[in-house]
């Protein structure tokens, strides 16, 4: 009878050998599966945001939110894409001599550029579809609040919401790599991707959708978001390409790089991976 998961050391010689087989990706599968994980994470931003934005309550609102969104990693995982986030844990093969420095940060290179090809995208798609005018407008004036909320945030909080997210995030793709059926991988990525959207904490690719949309969104709903939030035209003016960077996704991504690469990573290789040295 086949076991129904592994145990954490099977499991950490298991992400070396995905870190392996990520590392050796030609550079046009990287690019095509880095869209397309971009896409399937905005899809789960897109589902949160429609869920939670008519709830009154906002601890209801934030639980609703954070239980759909979950979808976008299990696409991620189980259809088969390239998460930079998720690809932190490549650190676990680097640190075991599999593969070269070089070859882990080609492969993040380019994921990362195309998750936020992939997430833009879908972040225009899902506003020339109109579906921002839900709710006689309010899903759009969200989407503007959401992303002028993260680009205020300040680089240290930023950077420490980055840690403790991607933290959470490479345990559900180690928990989903220990699980043997389809039904345990659901269940590996959904309970620590919920906390982690419930808590407030911030994933880099995920805002690569949320804060290009409420870009996109100023224009059309800009006055709806003034009257629902009571944002100033200098505040909506401070939401933008360049605040997008600057006030957001460099402290973040830095963040997820320390949570999942170094800390998850590294501890999980010293305690499971690790050959210790045998005295003689």
């Amino acid at each position: 009878m086949e076991k129904e998961f592994l145990t954490p050391k099977e499991c950490g010689l298991a992400t070396v050998n995905v870190g392996v087989v990520k590392s050796q990706l030609s550079v046009w599968k990287m690019i095509l599966l880095g869209i397309l994980a971009g896409i399937f994470i905005a899809f789960g931003g897109f589902a949160s945001q429609m869920i939670s934005h008519s709830i009154d309550s906002a601890g209801v609102a934030k639980f609703a939110g954070a239980a759909v969104f979950p979808v976008g990693l299990m696409l991620v995982v189980m259809a088969g894409a390239e998460l930079f986030t998720g690809n932190n844990l490549m650190t676990i093969a680097l640190f075991e001599r599999k593969i070269r420095f070089s070859k882990l940060l080609k492969n993040w290179f380019f994921v990362y550029v195309s998750n936020l090809v992939g997430s833009v995208l879908l972040a225009l798609t899902i506003y020339g579809t109109g579906l921002l005018n839900t709710s006689g407008g309010k899903l759009g004036a969200v989407a503007i609040n959401a992303a002028l909320q993260k680009v205020q945030i300040g680089f240290g909080p930023a950077f420490l919401r980055g840690i403790l997210c991607n933290i959470l995030v490479v345990l559900a793709v180690w928990l989903a790599y220990s699980a043997n059926d389809i039904i345990g991988k659901i269940g590996a990525i959904w309970f620590p991707i919920m906390l982690f959207v419930l808590s407030g904490f911030e994933h880099s690719i995920a805002n690569m959708y949320y804060i290009p949309l409420g870009i996109f969104a100023k224009g059309q709903y800009g006055a709806k978001a003034a009257e629902v939030f009571n944002i100033s035209s200098d505040k909506l003016a401070s939401l933008n390409w360049g605040t997008m960077w600057t006030g957001n996704l460099i402290a973040v991504t830095l963040g997820n790089i320390v949570g999942g690469s170094l800390i998850i990573a590294g501890i999980y290789w010293l305690t499971y991976v690790k050959e210790p040295k045998i005295k003689q």
